[in-house]
């Protein structure tokens, strides 16, 4: 038997082996690396902040409703202003405008809303979201839409807001 040929076959089945071993662990070792595709779950943090959230909305009730308020100030809000302002609070950053508001965080089916989520509706029926409410749980909504009425908890399901519903989103 050919003790060079022996050689020079363990040899290159040797690198062959060692090549397809490191392969493999390199494969597995980045498994590691990525962020897994999960839904992410409600935590004990989350829930406080949703709470608090709420809990700000809820100091405002009663205050009244003026389309275009400034944002930052307490003595009148619009719809978006309000949720701009009690998100503010509470440290998450929101755009201005429903609209806007309406592509922020992550899409959220009707039936899957959760307390802290933003509803958002087209109540002109133009196609245009023009509306934001906040979702407290329990079929109710915290928002501000009406000169006479301000800041106020509204049932959801049957509303005008549910009939005109657009999008939800959750930006915690």
């Amino acid at each position: 038997m050919n003790t060079k040929l022996t050689t020079k076959t363990t040899y290159r089945i040797g690198k062959k082996l060692l090549g397809v071993t490191l392969s493999v662990a390199i494969a597995c070792s980045a498994g590691l690396l990525l962020k897994p595709q999960t839904t992410h779950a409600s935590t004990a943090s989350d829930t406080r902040l949703v709470n608090n959230i709420i809990s700000t909305g809820k100091h405002y009730l009663g205050v009244p409703y003026k389309f275009g308020a400034k944002s930052g100030i307490t003595s009148s809000f619009d719809c978006s202003s309000f949720t701009q302002y009690i998100f503010k609070k509470n440290g998450i950053t929101l755009p201005r405008s429903s609209r806007d508001q309406s592509r922020a965080g992550t899409f959220v089916s009707k039936s899957n809303l959760k307390a802290g989520d933003l509803i958002f509706s087209d109540t002109n029926r133009d196609g245009i979201i023009n509306h934001v409410s906040l979702y407290i749980g329990n079929g109710k909504v915290l928002q501000t839409y009406r000169v006479g009425i301000g800041v106020t908890i509204s049932t959801f399901k049957g509303s005008i807001w549910d009939k005109t519903y657009k999008t939800a989103r959750r930006v915690i």
